[in-house]
This record gives structure tokens, C-alpha cells and sequence, in this order.
């Protein structure tokens, strides 16, 4: 979807780099990178900087950088668009285990925006620092998300577990998952980076079936369907603001 959206701006000098954030890099980012045969720039971060730099906390984000390198929107939720959602269902198995028919539940209550989002995106490429939609300097930084002493301290645990974990310290890494998400809560992306790395099987569902039915002892106070049934699928994104 996102390779057609920049294929649809490109003429007029707009380029796309998506990026991957995963901890063990292109052992999980790869085929998805390959199924998808970009012809932008397609990265892999495997050490979160781009989240740590950015601000980013959920994905997909986006971050509008003019040809200047200076960024007129930070780190937002960007939905992908809206004319090339799939027009047909992907093909499920005959038997779906109830926890990921509640997760897909769940998931259909997400809200997003997605026609004013890329009308604001097109109407930027357009006409550039001149849209209504490019913020000035002073209301990108208030957007920034600014860092206090304790979210420092969180993206540093979550710095070191990614360290720990490919090193093979797996129990190790999990204190300092852990501590991540409790001095960063906010940040759905250290929660999926750290339940990704607990793997339920080798199923299909392997990587959505994580928590408690996991069939061991799950290592985290949370997951992915207990925590959005708590904080409400409708505040998974924040709401897009122009």
C-alpha cells in the first residue's frame, strides 16, 4: 500500500522510506521486506533508534521531513491509505483459537483516520511549506513528546535488553523490557518488541497468540489483547490532529 502511495507522489518529488523497528533485525524483517519489493528506500532498525530519535511509540508512524531535512510534522500515526485497502479478505485457516478471535475483534475497533490524514499528506507534497498542514518550528517541538528523567531512564533499559537479547540473554533482557515499559507506558512499540521475542509456537499465529494462553509462564504484566482491552481500542492511536 505504502509502495503504490509513493509510486502515485514521486513525480513530484516525494520520497518514502519506511522503516522496520525489530530487535533481531532482518531474521523477522526480511521476508516482509521481500514480500513487499519496495522501490524506496526500505530500512531495518534493529536497535530502536529511530524510535528513540523520533519519539515514536506506536506504528505505523510517520514523520514529514522537507527537502530542507527540517521536520515539519513529528512522529504521528499514519494510516495507511484509504483507496488501497485490500478488496478481499485474506485467505484463514478453518479452525482460528478463540484468543485470536477476540484479538481480531478488538482490532476491528481501532480507529483511525485515514482520508484526513493522506488528504493533508497530498496537499504537503503539493505545496510544501506553504500547506496549512506544515507546522512551524516552535509546534513541532511542543509535539515532540519531550523526554523526562524518567523516560530517559526507560529507553536506556530498553536499549540494554535489546543489547541482552542478542547476545542470548533472554531472562535477562525481560527485567529490563520490563522496567522499559513501566517508566514508558505509553509506548506500545517496547510492549510489542518485548512480546514478540516470547514465542507460543510455531504455528501460524505464533506471534498474535502471546500472553498467558502462551502455554508457559508469560514473563510480562501485560499483552496485546489484555492491554487494549484495558486502555480501549480507541485510544490505541492518538487522534490525528491538523
Amino acid at each position: 500500500m505504502w509502495q503504490e502511495l509513493r509510486e502515485e507522489l514521486h513525480p513530484q518529488g516525494f520520497e518514502l522510506v519506511t522503516v522496520g523497528l525489530d530487535t533481531l533485525g532482518a531474521v523477522d524483517c526480511r521476508a516482509f521486506i521481500e514480500a513487499a519489493n519496495p522501490a524506496h528506500p526500505s530500512l531495518i532498525d534493529q536497535n530502536h533508534v529511530m524510535a528513540n530519535l523520533f519519539g515514536v511509540i506506536n506504528i505505523p508512524s510517520s514523520i514529514w521531513i522537507n527537502e530542507a531535512g527540517i521536520i515539519v510534522r513529528p512522529a504521528e500515526s499514519a494510516p495507511p491509505p484509504p483507496e488501497n485497502v485490500a478488496a478481499t479478505a485474506p485467505q484463514m485457516p478453518d479452525e482460528i483459537p478463540q484468543r485470536m478471535l477476540d484479538i481480531m475483534t478488538e482490532a476491528t475497533n481501532i480507529q483511525s483516520d485515514p482520508n484526513a490524514y493522506h488528504y493533508a499528506l497530498k496537499d504537503w507534497v503539493e505545496k510544501g511549506d506553504a500547506s496549512e498542514f506544515a507546522l512551524d518550528p516552535e509546534t513541532v517541538i511542543a509535539r515532540s513528546r519531550p523526554r523526562d528523567h524518567d523516560k530517559a531512564l526507560g529507553h536506556a533499559h530498553f536499549e540494554l535488553a535489546s543489547y541482552l537479547e542478542t547476545e542470548g540473554e533472554h531472562k535477562l533482557a525481560i527485567k529490563h523490557f520490563r522496567e522499559a515499559h513501566r517508566l514508558v507506558p505509553d509506548s506500545w512499540t517496547f510492549r510489542r518488541q518485548a512480546w514478540s521475542l516470547e514465542k507460543a509456537d510455531d504455528g501460524l499465529f505464533a506471534r498474535f497468540m502471546q500472553g498467558p494462553s502462551a502455554g508457559k509462564d508469560w514473563p510480562y504484566e501485560g499483552d496485546w489483547l489484555t492491554d487494549i482491552r484495558a486502555e480501549g481500542a480507541e485510544n490505541y492511536y492518538e487522534s490525528w490532529r491538523p
